[in-house]
């Protein structure tokens, strides 16, 4: 049995270039309980490269899990106890991410014909370390029809262990889509993943895809075990902070736009001092102000400033004023 328990009510989603240490930490001012995923890192990238650049992460994170890219069990056994060395709360397992370098590396979505070797994949890692396997994928994948193979390969996962899966309720297509196109062209199915639930009462489903408000997430929590936002949690930050009241029933951090902000100071400050450029951690927080009166100000000051070498929290307190002005 894993001895991590999470509490995956409400997820927000790994993104590649968005979910990184700097916009995680930016979350937790918003969120103490949401259950926040790393960008996808492949396995080769774990144990070729650099490790640290790869799996630091702040305390203030958890719960936080590691999701990876990879196919070959033995990499995988070996990333995962990396990963449990690095104190994550999970590894999800990236079956769902349909573009080009990702088939080239037999990883992503092309796993879900291989619903075997996924199994598996989860059995080693669930061999390697005591944290909880879980799995995204989608619905299916290019002439996929029907219900019957998203089934099948949800059997043969579960089966070997998996203590959750994250369902992206569409298909994606190998071929002939971009990434950017598998995530808004194949119509959303939400009713398959409603049928997994029923097919798979032991089995915690968490859904995802199409979801763009806290109304929309409940919406699904009749039918499912969790809710997984990804671009709307990206574009529209202040939205979490909602979440722990509505989703976990616990006290809201309760913390203006303003209050995000100077709660990012001390970690941008240390940040600086380690060399990392400001633009490398504002980039995430641009959307704080959608809707709001100074939020283009806002959004504006800060691209144009944040990127100069030098930057500092100036550029913030000056962004912020912006705002307060528009008032």
């Amino acid at each position: 049995m894993s001895k991590k328990v999470l509490d995956r009510r409400f997820c927000v989603a790994p993104m590649l270039d968005w979910s990184d240490r700097h916009c995680r930490v930016f979350w937790r001012q918003l969120s103490r309980h949401a259950v926040l995923y790393t960008e996808m890192i492949t396995t080769g990238a774990l144990i070729h490269g650099d490790q640290e650049r790869h799996l630091d992460f702040s305390d203030i994170e958890h719960p936080v899990a590691l999701q990876l890219g990879g196919s070959d069990p033995e990499a995988l056994a070996v990333s995962a106890r990396m990963a449990e060395q690095w104190n994550y709360d999970e590894i999800n397992l990236n079956c769902g991410c349909p573009s080009d370098r990702v088939q080239n590396g037999f990883f992503g979505a092309c796993l879900m014909s291989r619903p075997q070797l996924v199994a598996d994949c989860v059995k080693v890692m669930k061999d390697a370390c005591e944290l909880p396997i879980t799995v995204k994928h989608r619905i299916g994948i290019d002439e996929q029809e029907g219900y019957g193979p998203l089934q099948e390969f949800v059997a043969a996962i579960a089966e070997a262990g998996t203590d959750a899966i994250i369902v992206h309720a569409r298909k994606a297509w190998l071929q002939g889509l971009s990434p950017k196109e598998n995530r808004e062209i194949p119509p959303l199915n939400y009713d398959l993943v409603y049928q997994l639930k029923q097919d798979f009462p032991d089995l915690e489903i968490i859904i995802n895809g199409g979801i763009q408000t806290l109304d929309d997430a409940s919406s699904h929590l009749s039918y499912v075990d969790g809710i997984m936002m990804g671009r709307s949690a990206y574009q529209t930050p202040y939205l979490l902070a909602e979440v722990d009241e509505r989703f976990y029933q616990q006290a809201a951090i309760s913390k203006t736009r303003r209050d995000v902000i100077q709660g990012l100071f001390p970690y941008i400050e240390a940040e600086l001092a380690k060399g990392t450029r400001l633009n490398h951690i504002t980039r995430h927080i641009l959307g704080l102000f959608n809707g709001q009166a100074g939020g283009r100000l806002f959004r504006r000051h800060i691209s144009e400033h944040a990127h100069r070498s030098g930057a500092g929290l100036e550029v913030l307190s000056d962004a912020l004023a912006f705002v307060e002005r528009s008032w």
